[in-house]
């Protein structure tokens, strides 16, 4: 790993960057999408700069990179008016289709969207700072889900058809949509997190008002055309700007159905405040995590380091399903840190287009700010810093870093760091961790590593009513995407897999009659009229 000396040299001169992967321009986004036209809007814009710092003779600047509409609440009021035309109480286009239509319509967008893939990797590395293989990696998964929502919503047709007999009433059950949905992404995944809640959305006949993310949202410029090709008028729509001049006022007009949202309980806490008719929103939440590891005494130690190693660092630790804390028995805690201190000083630090890079520009500099607030309070507790360099930074650089010994004394203990920093917990008796699980405000997941099958149901058992997965011997993580992806406590809200997040983006709506021959032929006759 490269020390705080060389650190100035990781950032790039213009001439240094792979030609083909240059920024050569400002994007100067001026538009949006209403109504299923491309509107120009010529108020106020906010300036987007790169996390990525150019060396332009030893004076280092991030990027601008591009600029995008900073839209006012008059505006995201028209933008709701058209979601609303579009869905018209249910008896719009879009909702009356038949599902074999919609899925037509989901089949072309897919298509036409596999020709974005270098573009839209490319915006990821400028923007958020990802690592391109791991750019790459997120288009090609929201293509695969895509392509598998498609699959499961073609069983939805075959279910839709089907007569139901119970208790001598006859009724066919269909999933019908709820009505005009906001969606608003993460900067993480700004892609495939975003079309989670997209795409199901879509699908199941809702109109769709998107606010992409803080960080991220240049992607979606080239898409707004795409979007306005493939779907009617009005289903789908953009709005830009700060959530108060745009997404609270639309919440506060109580007509917003449904609400899908990926980010933090506080922020989602402060959504749900605005919506003066809370009991008619409805929510689809994935929200923050402090996902722990406990590496028992009799676990591989060589294989636990590289999950943690893994599951802590990929893409600086920047996802809700990292590895936030790990709990190690106090037997082999000074093998484990030695192993792991070693291998966390073999990690590429570096711009995300550099060959296997794990650490690279965050993209938040108040998240830098507060990664270097958590260490400092846990080295004023306590804490040693392991690594050569570690709690080091430098710009949009963050030196990962390896805290221990943690206890509950420290912020980081408790708080979700979201980012390259790693805090050791040693135990003794296996009751410590369980009740970390037990009393955290948070239950995405849990790894666990170890090979006493007796241990490991034990602690399952204890574990698996407060998380949302249990995953043995290997890092926690979201896929695959027909598994369910859910939390408990404030994790999540809803549930979202391939299968599940259609059935969360409906509702049923029921015909029923009674079974006799009027009933039947009754109908019979309105499921004909469609």
């Amino acid at each position: 790993m490269v020390n705080t000396k060389q650190i100035h040299s990781l950032f790039p001169s213009e001439l240094d960057i792979p030609r083909d992967l240059r920024h050569e321009y400002i994007i100067d986004q001026t538009e949006f999408l209403i109504n299923g036209k491309i509107e120009e809007w010529d108020g106020p814009v906010k300036i987007l700069y790169s996390p990525i710092y150019i060396d332009k003779s030893g004076k280092y600047e991030r990027k601008i990179i591009g600029k995008h509409p900073l839209l006012d609440k008059d505006t995201a009021l028209n933008v709701l008016k058209a979601a609303e035309t579009s869905y018209n109480y249910g008896k719009g286009k879009w909702p009356l289709m038949q599902i074999e239509e919609r899925i037509e319509c989901m089949s072309s967008f897919m298509e036409k969207l596999i020709s974005f893939h270098d573009s839209i990797v490319k915006f990821m590395m400028w923007e958020i700072g990802k690592p391109s293989h791991e750019a790459t990696k997120e288009f090609d998964r929201t293509i695969d889900y895509l392509s598998d929502t498609l699959e499961a919503a073609k069983d939805i047709a075959e279910n839709n058809l089907e007569i139901h007999d119970h208790e001598g009433i006859k009724a066919n059950i269909k999933a019908a949509p709820v009505g005009v949905v906001l969606c608003m992404g993460p900067f993480n995944y700004p892609l495939n997190e975003s079309f989670a809640t997209i795409i199901p959305a879509l699908m199941m006949g809702n109109s769709v008002i998107f606010k992409p993310p803080k960080y991220g949202s240049l992607l979606y410029q080239p898409l707004l055309e795409l979007f306005s090709e493939c779907f009617p008028s009005g289903v789908f729509n953009t709005v830009y700007g700060h959530d108060e001049d745009v997404i609270i006022p639309l919440l506060n007009t109580g007509r917003i159905d449904m609400l899908a949202f990926i980010g933090t309980s506080k922020a989602a806490n402060i959504l749900h405040s605005h919506h003066p008719k809370p009991n008619r929103l409805k929510e689809v939440l994935g929200l923050e995590a402090k996902n722990p590891a406990i590496i028992f005494e009799d676990a591989d130690i060589g294989n636990s380091v590289r999950q943690c190693l893994k599951g802590a660092l990929t893409f600086n630790g920047q996802r809700c399903t990292a590895l936030k804390i790990l709990f190690v028995h106090s037997s082999i805690v000074d093998k484990f840190l030695g192993r792991l201190k070693f291998e966390i000083e073999k990690i590429k630090i570096g711009m995300p287009w550099d060959e296997d890079v794990t650490i690279t520009p965050i993209p938040d500099a108040e998240r830098i700010k507060y990664l270097s607030e958590l260490v400092h309070d846990a080295r004023n507790k306590g804490a040693l810093v392991l690594n050569d360099n570690g709690g080091y930074h430098d710009k949009s650089l963050f030196f990962p870093t390896l805290l221990y010994p943690v206890d509950s004394s420290m912020s980081i203990y408790h708080e979700e760091q979201f980012g390259p920093v790693i805090p050791v917990v040693t135990f003794d008796d296996i009751q410590e961790p369980i009740r970390y699980v037990w009393q955290s405000k948070y239950g995405q997941q849990i790894s666990l590593f170890g090979n006493d099958r007796a241990t490991m149901n034990y602690v399952v058992s204890s574990v698996l009513h407060q998380t949302g997965r249990v995953n043995l011997n290997t890092i926690c993580q979201r896929g695959p995407d027909q598994f369910p992806f859910t939390g408990r406590k404030d994790s999540a809200k809803s549930i979202l897999s391939v299968k599940d997040a259609l059935a969360e983006f409906s509702m049923p709506g029921i015909v029923a009659v009674k079974d006799d021959y009027e009933g039947i032929e009754m109908l019979s006759a309105v499921l004909k009229g469609k």
